[in-house]
């Protein structure tokens, strides 16, 4: 079997404001590459190897942060008949022994990228040209579920999101994305769990007004926060994104109409300012994990 550049570019992805339908001024081009030469299973009873085409990743999460995961090689599988070629030998070359190092893999993909592309800089987990005008980022996938955001699909809610959505979601599988929690002991060895396409499923289920709450908002925060030297890298899209999920499960899906925008957008407003000033603001599908935790100072705060 060779598993080589063209098989990862099988499955692309679009995220970020462009990808969520939203054509604001100045976004870039945020484009998700599935990697179709691994697939990450979250415990060693799930792997079939009569069933397993690609190469097989488990997680393993007992030194990691919330939301994050090493991949480690299922029976130590050998990986020198699976992976042939120039970017067989980058992506071996990924591998501390049975580990894959995400800053390793981010690396190896840089350097496999056409010169076309004009791709050459490492951006967080993604690959971007100089100007960030576009970022791509190369992810691995688990096809069913997680336990670690099980309780996301049964806790208590009022009526957003409905039944039907959460098992479009579920059906979906997870994500993993090349980079570790920053400052931790093994951030080079860790996968941080991706849920950019549950995410796009719950927007796309928005109705107007809660989409035009969600659009003043990445606008506030590009427009009037990041402009502030010293704020821009506090409060970014994500963060409004996880906010407006909360909002929609919490509230009565009746306030969400055109002739309350300013009230609903009010809501947000003041629901931000309330995580910020408490450093709280929980990752929407694995709430073990504060967005906010130790990012700002008192000084920030007030601002």
């Amino acid at each position: 079997m060779t598993l080589g550049f063209q098989a990862l570019q099988q499955t692309k992805i679009t995220s970020g404001s462009k990808g969520e339908g939203l054509q604001l001024k100045g976004s870039d081009l945020d484009l998700m590459f599935m990697h179709r030469s691994f697939k990450v299973y979250e415990s060693e009873s799930d792997f079939f190897p009569q069933s397993c085409k690609c190469i097989p990743l488990l997680m393993k999460t007992e030194d990691t942060h919330p939301c994050f995961t090493q991949l480690h090689l299922v029976n130590n599988h050998d990986l020198q008949y699976d992976l042939t070629g120039d970017h067989g030998k980058r992506i071996k070359n990924s591998f501390l022994g049975t580990k894959f190092s995400s800053e390793l893999f981010r690396l190896n993909c840089m350097r496999g990228m056409p010169n076309t592309y004009g791709m050459t800089k490492i951006h967080g987990p993604c690959i971007s040209t100089t100007t960030e005008s576009m970022d791509a980022v190369f992810c691995l996938k688990c096809d069913k579920w997680i336990s670690h955001a099980k309780q996301w699909t049964i806790r208590h809610r009022t009526t957003w999101p409905s039944s039907d959505l959460i098992f479009k979601i579920i059906s979906c599988g997870v994500l993993f994305v090349p980079i570790g929690y920053k400052g931790s002991n093994n951030e080079i060895l860790q996968w941080r769990m991706s849920f950019s396409v549950a995410e796009k499923c719950l927007i796309f289920s928005f109705n107007h007004t809660q989409l035009l709450c969600y659009a003043l908002l990445k606008i506030m925060i590009k427009e009037i926060v990041q402009k502030q030297e010293d704020l821009k890298s506090l409060l970014c899209s994500y963060f409004v994104k996880t906010l407006m999920f909360w909002m929609l499960e919490e509230s009565d899906p009746s306030i969400w109409r055109p002739d309350k925008i300013i009230t609903c957008f009010m809501a947000c407003l003041k629901r931000l300012i309330y995580c910020v000033e408490y450093s709280t603001l929980l990752h929407y599908f694995i709430p073990d994990n504060n967005l906010f935790y130790l990012r700002f100072d008192f000084a920030k705060k007030t601002k």
